[in-house]
């Protein structure tokens, strides 16, 4: 049994990956390792996790595993009860990540390790190397992973790639409209002090 998966608490670029490795291993099983975060909960409450073919947890028996693919991680504690699988005899790892290196990262047998702003960007790099195409829905998802990790190209860690690959998936049919409905911005230090200044200023009108 090959399933993917990527770390505990995933985000947009993690779930954007998996969904992509999926279209490079069609017969791998998805499998989150443990929660996600609070957008990506939402996002997934509309149908997605059905229409990709999520498997939960408990129905996945962790010695059946002889293919590892993890994406957008490289720590194994982060990988929640699937870390259970790295003991299997024979397991091969495969590995997509743009993290950089750090103290325990697991090794590959196959490794994808770029410093790129996302990893949706290594696989937007190797889908295209493909030939693949996207259809709308993915082409949407993956720019949600893409707009997440790179802040919409404002984080310094932001790399031509990550704008090659933007550039791809609106060819493909990205809607950004989904992209801005999804991706939550924290205001900035200049702004809340702005907001305390406008609410302590704020005057309230009943008309009719």
């Amino acid at each position: 049994m090959e399933i993917i998966t990527t770390h505990i608490n995933a985000d947009f670029d993690g779930l954007a990956s998996m969904v992509a490795a999926k279209k490079l291993y069609p017969k791998a099983t998805l499998v989150f390792s443990g929660s996600a975060e609070r957008p990506l909960r939402d996002f997934l409450s509309q149908d997605i996790r059905n229409l990709y073919g999520f498997k939960k947890l408990k129905h996945i028996h962790p010695t059946a595993v002889t293919r590892l693919i993890i994406v957008d991680t490289r720590q194994p504690h982060r990988l929640g009860p699937l870390e259970e699988c790295l003991n299997n005899p024979g397991i091969e790892i495969h590995l997509y990540d743009h993290h950089p290196d750090a103290p325990g990262d697991m090794r590959g047998d196959v490794e994808y390790i770029e410093q790129v702003g996302s990893t949706t960007a290594i696989f937007v790099a190797l889908l295209r190397a493909q030939g693949m195409r996207l259809y709308p829905d993915e082409a949407t998802l993956l720019s949600l992973g893409l707009h997440e990790d790179t802040g919409s190209f404002l984080y310094a860690t932001t790399t031509p790639a990550d704008l090659q690959a933007a550039a791809w998936l609106l060819e493909q049919g990205a809607d950004l409209d989904v992209v801005n409905q999804f991706i939550t911005r924290d205001l900035s230090a200049e702004q809340i002090p702005l907001l305390s200044l406008l609410l302590e200023n704020s005057s309230s009108y009943t008309v009719h």
